[in-house]
């Protein structure tokens, strides 16, 4: 799962193998193992890709579908989700998708929001 979502991630980001290979100071043929699962990294690189992707080890390690869940949303994986998923839909599913999305989100900011909250509450205490 880690291989997947490593390359999953690089080319969501638009990036090539050397152009990670080089930002991580690390061989090109060696990313490239990493992204085939021949080889793993070790727990620091895996945690600089996690930094350098923002997602949780979690999410790399295909443990958790939650990117990052400490995180307010991200617009950009937002914007790729939905132009992902509206890809082939009527306008009018488009229209309802995107009201869907828009829910979706407004939903979560307040789950965040409350989290937040009960986090100051529990330091005043």
């Amino acid at each position: 799962m880690f291989a997947e979502r490593l390359k999953q991630l690089r080319k969501e980001a638009g990036l090539t193998q050397k152009s990670i290979a080089d930002h991580f100071n690390i061989k090109q043929p060696t990313y490239s193992q990493w992204e085939q699962g021949k080889r793993g990294p070790s727990d620091e690189t895996l945690q600089r890709f996690a930094s350098f992707f923002n997602v949780s080890t979690d999410y790399l390690l295909g443990n958790s579908d939650i990117r990052n869940p400490e995180e307010d949303i991200n617009l950009s994986d937002f914007e790729i989700l939905y132009r992902n998923t509206s890809k082939g839909l009527s306008d009018n599913e488009q229209a309802q998708l995107e009201i869907d999305l828009k829910n979706f989100l407004i939903e979560r900011q307040k789950v965040i929001q409350e989290r937040q909250k009960a986090k100051s509450s529990d330091k005043l205490s």
